[in-house]
């Protein structure tokens, strides 16, 4: 038997305010590791993890180690040792008794390196500790390929800008703030160290453009990712963390919290925020991933319960109003995605909410379903829930949505189809929007006493769905929808919706002058899964523009990032097909929620920055996914292949971070360039030169020339 072999560094048991339902299984006295050799060793406590979980980490050689987990004083109550298996396994979790006496655990080490051990009390009565192999942290990293591209010396670039500006007319760089007169036709000037050999040349007297939506820039915060502004609202509705890596937990992002940033948010010369769906979600949880290795709430949005309330964890509706107005004073359009194609999945904590009786007799839950977690040490896992469950009741047609409003496999429900419109995707019931039958209020929302949602006569699903979606339109001045899932609905329920949404704009217009940001009408981009660079119908049916995957589906986006001018083409057609047509525009990204982080290829902050210069001169308009300007990493990787584009925002990596303060500063710089000149997203593209990289943008007065030196040698 052997002690551990190690100096670790000793940390204080850090006590954080919690939750109150987690309070109690909180431990308030240090924790240390304790041997069968050799007793209580001070020097290795283990360190407060969050949500009642206590971790250490220590480098292992080659032995068989024996050891306890207590306080030190070893007192019954804190002297954790196995509760059955003494063996420890690795990564799963183990039940502990926690007055263990002489009972150790046994822990074989067949190959040296860090072992992390996790202490997990979110359970008070049934704590469990987990081993697992830490890998070393690598140095490694990777490398974009190579692309062709001209090479900079480092010098004063010379330019030609007789097409754009006259002779004798002073110009400026935006980007480092130095002016020079036009002379024959050219300006020589050196590309900012920060700029990574660009220029952005503007008449040195150039005032702002108007706002137009043909050069939005877009910046689209999942809430409950994005800041914590009021932690009062963390746990509504029986939702609790799971104490682990909170993969699919709500983790406290809110309305007060984008408040508190948007000065932040202007200064990047973002013209509109798009905030994932506000309306309320299923209360309970599903199994997270093709494996339910997590508990997966509906923090972001798309899993509605009630169209007709805020869900609280993302704030009030006074929280929600004082964003959209704060958002108005500072030249900020609001934007929010909406759902019309589904509902959120039943769960267990809404079955026993709303009285739907389908839990199979002598089901294995607590008093409070949703108090439910599964027994890891028999191989369960959080899908095992669903096996307790009498899908075939007949509770679920008449306490749940009922046949008349979705479509779904449960017993007396229409089956799904097997086409884009009438399928269940991703298993989630389908809202019967095609339907011209008169209904009234689902059951579920006949049951719920503080829904806002009025049965009317004569209506059908669809005229139901239209009249709570454009409620938040009238109440609160929202200027434009972000359209989920467009292509798994009718077309014309969208130019419906459309139609509704722009009469209670410019009825809130009306009624709110002093409120009102402009007298545009209300405007509306689709999200047409994989839809590229071309016009189709949906914009014969209420969309103003649709998200365009094909700049960050591709290699373009990357190769761009590295070298402006490998998106010429890309930029010479994007503008030509725009401003051909006065219907038709694009929202290009390089990041979303849905398909991944643009940082996480390479972890490459230049990289990053050529990535904010490629995509903020894009003609049309432009998308950026809260943190692409700062770099954030991705999140825990689980078998839900979306989960890590949806990490926390690093505001402490911005605040502590040198690098990261200098990307958050280019991405700022070009972002308010293209904010004030329309002629970026909307005007004529004109390339000048290959080398230097030069092209203009016109549109009526306004004009700019952009310059790539090139790579610096």
């Amino acid at each position: 038997m052997k002690g551990f072999k190690l100096g670790l560094l000793s940390a204080a048991l850090v006590m954080a305010g919690g939750s109150a339902n987690l309070s109690a299984a909180m431990i308030k006295t240090p924790l240390y590791m304790n041997y069968a050799d050799s007793g209580v060793n001070v020097e290795q406590r283990l360190k407060f993890a969050g949500k009642s979980r206590y971790k250490i980490t220590v480098p292992l050689e080659k032995g068989i180690y024996n050891f306890q987990v207590s306080d030190e004083g070893q007192q019954c109550g804190l002297r954790y040792g196995p509760a059955d298996e003494a063996k420890m396994r690795f990564s799963k979790p183990q039940g502990l008794s926690d007055c263990a006496e002489d009972k150790f655990f046994e822990l074989n080490i067949r190959f040296a390196g860090n072992y992390e051990l996790i202490l997990d009390n979110s359970d008070a009565d049934k704590p469990t500790l987990q081993v697992s192999r830490k890998a070393k942290a690598s140095t490694f990293k990777r490398k974009p390929p190579a692309v062709d591209c001209i090479a900079w010396d480092g010098q004063p670039v010379t330019v030609d800008v007789s097409s754009t500006f006259s002779n004798g007319e002073t110009v400026k760089d935006f980007y480092s703030g130095q002016t020079q007169k036009v002379t024959n036709g050219t300006v020589t000037m050196q590309p900012d160290p920060a700029s990574g050999g660009v220029l952005l040349i503007e008449a040195a007297d150039a005032e702002a453009s108007e706002f137009s939506w043909d050069n939005a820039s877009v910046y689209f915060i999942m809430t409950d990712r994005f800041n914590n502004g009021d932690t009062s609202n963390d746990y509504p509705l029986n939702r609790k963390a799971d104490g682990k890596q909170e993969i699919g937990t709500f983790q406290g992002g809110d309305f007060s919290g984008i408040t508190a940033k948007l000065d932040y948010i202007k200064d990047l010369g973002m013209n509109a925020i798009w905030v994932t769906p506000i309306v309320e979600q299923i209360h309970g949880f599903i199994g997270g991933g093709e494996k339910g290795s997590f508990p997966f709430y509906g923090y972001h949005g798309y899993w509605a319960l009630d169209f007709t309330k805020i869900d609280p964890n993302l704030g009030s509706e006074e929280d929600f109003g004082r964003f959209v107005d704060e958002a108005h004073k500072r030249g900020i359009r609001v934007l929010v995605d909406v759902v019309v194609n589904h509902v959120g999945y039943p769960t267990m904590d809404d079955m026993q909410t709303f009285g739907i009786n389908a839990m199979a007799p002598g089901a294995p839950v607590p008093k409070q379903w949703t108090d439910w977690q599964p027994d890891f040490e028999k191989g369960h896992n959080w899908h095992r829930y669903n096996n307790f469950i009498r899908w075939s009741s007949s509770d679920w047609a008449d306490k749940w949505w009922g046949p008349d409003w979705v479509r779904s496999g449960m017993a007396g429900y229409t089956a799904p189809g097997g086409d884009d419109i009438t399928m269940n995707l991703a298993g989630l019931p389908d809202l019967i929007t095609e339907s011209t039958k008169h209904v009234g209020l689902p059951p579920i929302l006949k049951n719920k006493k503080d829904t806002k949602a009025v049965e009317r006569e004569g209506y059908t699903v669809l005229d139901y769905l239209v009249e709570w979606h454009t409620n938040w339109v009238r109440d609160y001045g929202i200027d434009g929808f972000r359209a989920d899932t467009v292509k798994h609905v009718e077309a014309e329920v969208w130019g419906k919706l459309k139609d509704s949404a722009t009469e209670a704009l410019a009825e809130w217009k009306k009624e709110n002058p002093e409120k009102a940001i402009d007298d545009k009408p209300f405007w509306m981009v689709g999200e047409v899964w994989h839809h590229g660079a071309y016009r189709d119908f949906y914009f014969d049916n209420g969309m103003d523009s649709l998200i365009n995957f094909e700049y960050a589906g591709e290699s373009a986006a990357l190769k761009g990032s590295q070298c402006l001018a490998q998106n010429e083409k890309m930029y010479a057609t994007y503008a030509k097909d725009i401003n051909s047509d006065p219907t038709f525009n694009l929202l290009t990204y390089i990041s979303s929620h849905d398909t991944k982080l643009f940082y996480s290829n390479y972890e490459d902050i230049p990289l990053q920055a050529g990535a904010g210069t490629a995509l903020l001169m894009m003609p049309g308009g432009v998308q950026l996914y809260y943190g692409d300007e700062s770099g954030r990493p991705r999140g825990p990787q689980s078998d839900a292949f979306d989960s890590p584009t949806r990490s926390f925002m690093n505001w402490e990596q911005i605040d502590k971070d040198a690098d990261r303060q200098a990307l958050v500063k280019h991405w700022q710089t070009v972002g308010q360039f293209r904010d004030r000149h329309v002629a970026v997203g909307a005007g004529e593209h004109n390339k000048i030169s290959d080398q230097p990289y030069a092209f203009s943008r016109t549109k009526g007065d306004d004009k700019v020339v952009v310059v790539f030196a090139g790579i610096k040698q």
